[in-house]
């Protein structure tokens, strides 16, 4: 085991006004290893962005201009970060989500995963 010891005492994070977490298990359980690019930086945006329930509003608009990607890119990062479990969106807000159990791979597409959500709820 190595042992740690803090390189800058003057420099030690601190919880100020605002906070966001990424649990460890994303790294350790494979959900990082499975997202594209632009979903990390979409994923990441929305943790910074989100409040303490993981809700942020921003506009893909704003989105696109703070992480650099073109509509298409967001698009299709948002999709895949629906279809992988750990967002949801109806259409103005975000939820970033608990992780799931293990990293899901689904291949179904959004509108089909909208529409069954849908469904679910009137039932």
């Amino acid at each position: 085991m190595i042992t740690k010891k803090i390189i800058n005492p003057d420099r030690v994070r601190k919880i100020n006004g605002g906070f966001s977490f990424i649990p460890h298990r994303f790294l350790s359980d494979g959900f990082l290893s499975i997202l594209t690019r632009e979903e990390i930086l979409l994923y990441m945006f929305l943790i910074l962005a989100s409040d303490r329930y993981g809700l942020s509003y921003y506009s893909y608009d704003a989105i696109c201009s703070f992480i650099h990607l073109h509509l298409d890119q967001y698009i299709e990062a948002r999709d895949g970060l629906i279809r992988k479990d750990l967002i949801d969106f109806d259409g103005t807000v975000f939820q970033v989500l608990d992780l799931p159990g293990k990293p899901v791979a689904s291949t179904k597409p959004y509108a089909i995963n909208r529409l069954i959500q849908q469904i679910a709820k009137g039932i």
